[in-house]
């Protein structure tokens, strides 16, 4: 029998750490399961978009006279990106929803998951977490244009925006507004343990990613000290696998990241609000009831 890890309670850095890698240890089965179901078609899109996107990036490098001599190559390029880029939203919005329903779902049912609920709250909320993806991409974007810590300042509470939207059921005004006051008093504390899981995912994304830097170094000839300028850009069917193994990798890792805030704003909630604290109060008074 697997174990149940309770959301609704405080905890230390590290034990969001342990508890988020413990959550996906045990319902690994169930999870992914799930979340192939839901996101695989889209992350297969945006896989193959990707595959394109680098092949038409290659070919647009290698072709200087592009712009002057024809209009085709660029609207190509134009195409092939922008599909990757709608795919990449979509893949990564699915994605965040799927993993934050399904642990809505999980602690509705004490461990255990109805996959029609996650399917349909998925769906009906995509658009929700479009919109407020953008509002906080535009304030947090806006924040690093002009100054480094006016973006990290407001990236901590808006990254915890999208909980509150699906716990608490709140539009998108109110999960971007109270994502501030959840994070008030405890911000540092809510910023250390973003910044952890953040380094720790992007130490194995980039682990991930070696392969293919190394490949293209050595196509290229840098390892060698032998420069081949005409192979800068070409992207041949092994370097297109390795990059998509390599933003396949990096796409499953963002799961970490978003079990992680989910535990983190628990506990924030918990101590804010004391919410698990009362449930597990009158549930103790039910027993005794009966």
């Amino acid at each position: 029998m697997k174990q149940y890890i309770e959301f609704k309670k405080q905890r230390e850095m590290g034990q969001i750490l342990s508890d988020t890698f413990a959550f996906l240890r045990n319902d690994f089965k169930s999870f992914f399961t799930t979340f192939f179901k839901l996101v695989g078609p889209y992350l297969v899109a945006m896989i193959i978009c990707y595959g394109f996107y680098l092949y038409q990036t290659g070919d647009f490098i290698q072709r200087n006279d592009a712009l002057s001599s024809s209009m085709g190559v660029p609207f190509l390029f134009f195409t092939v990106t922008l599909a990757f880029l709608i795919a990449l939203i979509t893949s990564y919005i699915m994605a965040q929803a799927t993993t934050i329903f399904y642990i809505k779902s999980y602690i509705k049912n004490e461990g255990n998951i109805d996959f029609d609920e996650i399917k349909q709250n998925v769906y009906d909320s995509f658009w929700k977490f479009i919109g407020l993806g953008f509002l906080v991409a535009i304030c947090a974007g806006f924040g690093f244009l002009f100054c480094l810590i006016p973006g990290i300042y407001v990236y901590v509470p808006l990254s915890l925006s999208f909980c509150l939207l699906a716990f608490e059921n709140k539009g998108v005004s109110d999960a971007f507004s109270d994502s501030f006051k959840l994070v008030k008093d405890y911000w540092w504390i809510t910023f250390a343990s973003l910044f952890v899981v953040g380094i720790i995912v992007m130490v194995t994304g980039y682990a991930f990613a070696l392969p293919g830097t190394i490949y293209n170094y050595a196509k290229m000839g840098i390892l060698s000290g032998e420069i081949d300028v005409e192979n800068f850009g070409v992207a041949d069917p092994i370097s297109i696998a390795l990059g998509s193994m390599s933003i396949f990798a990096q796409f499953l890792l963002n799961i970490i990241s978003v079990v992680a805030g989910v535990l983190i704003y628990f506990d924030l909630n918990e101590k804010k609000n004391f919410t698990g604290t009362y449930e597990r109060i009158k549930n103790l008074g039910r027993t005794f009831e009966e």
